[in-house]
This record gives structure tokens, sequence and C-alpha cells, in this order.
């Protein structure tokens, strides 16, 4: 369990993370998102005491980061994948990693197995690519077998295989009862595998809650309908309240009616249908319209777009 309270940390007037609360729970994936510039990074280093808070603190099972004596058997993090000694192998950077906290050499080739970067391990980490050095710090959390794991951005630089594998692993992870915190824009791949979400902007809380709590909360919802009989079908549907768009000649979106009272009027009026299905918007509707305040840059595309 993570317990973050009443954390604050400024960089001069600017206030990063603005008494900023929340819990992490062991056994699911939890994710940590908020636009660009909300505090995500800052609030990361604050809890692994990277960088001093004014006030708050964050408790790793009722213990600060500082307190841990072994900290790479309890808590694994990972904020940088590009923060590596170029000149050093993948092996080699493990090891002096191993041996800082006692953990035997044998555990190396296990997390590069783990990983996938056996082959290359003799390698200078400047031969590295993005993906590559994501999946050795990946290696470098795993190499005490922690119970907590914190990731920022573990996707990035990642082809579509090393997404799927970083999604698989950390869903493995938290399945073994660990607790695994994940900040990331990828919020597609976020939906995949995360079952709870801290949602911040400004450095403060917005909202904290299970990802179906949040999307049934904040995401649009509608009646797709098909039928050979649009026409008809538009006119009842609108009489009856709802508000009705066309998406293609036989395909509509109703909002403002339930599916049942849909295809109560489509019979009513013996209009034939031939798909019926309740819609709900994405994990990105519902954040896009939740952070909309927060967003430190705007495009006036999107402005035009709301």
């Amino acid at each position: 369990m993570i317990n973050v309270a009443d954390l604050t940390k400024s960089f001069g007037r600017k206030i990063a993370v603005d008494q900023l609360s929340f819990e992490v729970r062991p056994g699911v994936v939890t994710g940590f998102l908020g636009p660009n510039g909300s505090g995500k990074s800052t609030t990361m280093r604050c809890m692994l005491d990277l960088d001093r808070a004014e006030r708050g603190r964050t408790l790793f099972d009722n213990r600060r980061f500082r307190d841990l004596h072994s900290p790479l058997h309890e808590v694994g993090a990972l904020l940088d994948a590009g923060y590596v000694h170029p000149g050093r192998s993948g092996r080699n950077h493990l090891r002096w990693l191993a041996a800082s906290n006692g953990i035997a050499r044998s555990r190396i080739d296990e997390v590069l197995d783990l990983v996938g970067l056996t082959a290359v391990a003799g390698a200078r980490l400047r031969t590295y690519s993005l993906g590559m050095r994501q999946r050795l710090g990946l290696a470098g959390v795993m190499l005490g077998d922690p119970h907590t794991i914190i990731l920022d951005e573990p996707a990035n630089g990642l082809d579509p295989e090393g997404i799927r594998w970083i999604r698989d692993v950390l869903t493995h992870l938290a399945a073994q009862g660990r607790t695994v915190l994940v900040s990331s824009h990828q919020l597609s791949e976020i939906a995949l595998m995360a079952s709870d979400l801290v949602v911040i902007g400004n450095g403060r809380l917005i909202e904290q809650g299970t990802v179906n709590e949040f999307i049934d909360r904040h995401a649009d919802r509608w009646v797709r309908v098909k039928s050979p009989a649009l026409g008809a079908l538009a006119t009842t549907l609108t009489a009856g309240g709802g508000q009705v768009t066309a998406v293609d000649e036989a395909t509509l979106d109703v909002r403002g009616l339930e599916c049942r009272a849909v295809g109560e009027m489509a019979a009513q009026h013996g209009v034939v249908l031939h798909e019926l299905s309740p819609q709900t918007g994405s994990l990105e509707d519902a954040f896009l319209k939740v952070t909309a305040a927060a967003q430190e840059f705007r495009s006036r595309a999107t402005e035009v777009a709301q």
C-alpha cells in the first residue's frame, strides 16, 4: 500500500504539487494520469525522496522511502530510462545496482531474460534504443523482486510488441499482490491494464477511483441504431425526445433515450432494426473532459472541437 498525504512541492513561486493526497492499493495496476505540467513526475520524485517536499509525506507500507534498509527489495522505481552511463554494458549496469543492495549476481541473468535483453546484455548502453533502455530499466526495477513498483511512462519508445509485453508484465505483477503505480499518457493502454486511477491537474487531486467508475461518471453515453428505414426512425425518435445524429446512410447515434426506449419506439412504428446497442465513450474522452481546465497547452483545433 502507498499512502500519499498532503504532499506539497514548489519551485520558486510555482506550486508543482499542491496538498496532494491519494492511496494506491495492492493487487491492481493504478494509472497515474494528468496533463503535461500537472505535477505527476514531481510527485513521484517527492514520493521517492529525490525531491524534498515542503509538506506532506509518502508511506510505503507505513514507512518512508528514506527509512527502507534495502530499497530495491521493497520499492522498485523507474522514472527516467535514459539516465544511464552510456559506456557501461547492460549487464554491468545491473551489476552495480545489484551490488549496492546485496543482490546475488545470478539474479541479473534472470531479469535480463525476463525483459528479453539476454542477447544484448554485453553491448554498451550508448548503442541501446530508447525501447531497449526501457526494458533495461524494468530489469533494474525487478532486481530485488520488490512488492511495490513505480513507473513513469514505461511504454515510451516501445514498439507494439513491447507495449503489449509491458502491459502483460504489469498486470501479472499486480495479480501477484504487488502494488503497481504507472504514469502514462497512453490512455488506451491504461484502460487495458489499470483497475484504479489517480487523476491530477495543476498539482491537485481531481479524482481517484476505479477506471469503470471514472468512465461511468464522465464519459458520453448514447445508443447506436441501424435500420433500412432510417428516415422514419429518425422522425420517430426525435418526436420521442431523442437527439439524433446521422453517422451514415444506415446508422444513427441517439442521445437522450435509453436503448429500451429506442427499441420500443421502433417496434410501435413497425421499423426494422439491424443493430441496437448502447455506446460509452472511452477513458480518453472522460479524461479530456475532466482535465480540460487543467490543460497547460490547448490547440486552436481542440478548442473549436469542444
